[in-house]
């Protein structure tokens, strides 16, 4: 038999500087922070398959919820975008109305423009044209931005 999933929850990326991811997320792409919680030394190591203390700040938009996870006294590693020929998590993507305007934003917030990822589906001088580009935050997770493209959330699975 099947899990029974109720519905969606959240996705978790760890972040090296909380308030930094914060202000991206927020300012950037829009979100709020819904809550912040601070988990001491291996309250949930069994769950986090991780000891250690870290805070939690879900953060909202719509029906999205990004849980940013900053651990307070474990060495973190990794960073950086991955190849997208890695298994696993590759990317977030959210749609948008227009990819020129986050630009310097997301500069000013600590992310990367992806400028050599601009791809255009179809004629470029064509407004209506799906457009897609990535970006990362500032700790690399690779973010992509589809313009004109359609909204799959009422699809039915």
């Amino acid at each position: 038999m099947a899990c029974m999933i109720q519905g969606f929850s959240h996705i978790g990326i760890a972040v090296s500087d909380l308030d930094r991811s914060r202000r991206f997320y927020c300012d950037v792409l829009g979100f709020t922070q819904f809550y912040e919680l601070d988990f001491v030394a291996n309250e949930v190591a069994a769950t986090m398959e991780q000891e250690g203390a870290f805070k939690s700040a879900m953060l909202v938009r719509g029906d999205i919820r990004i849980e940013l996870l900053h651990w307070v006294d474990v060495a973190i590693s990794g960073g950086g975008k991955k190849p997208m020929t890695e298994l696993g998590f590759t990317h977030l993507s959210f749609r948008v109305e227009d990819l020129s305007e986050l630009n310097e934003a997301v500069i000013a917030a600590g992310g990367k423009v992806l400028a050599n990822t601009v791809t255009v589906l179809g004629a470029a001088d064509d407004p209506a044209a799906p457009r897609l580009m990535y970006l990362t935050d500032p700790d690399g997770t690779r973010i992509e931005l589809m313009q004109n493209v359609p909204d799959l959330s009422a699809s039915s699975g």
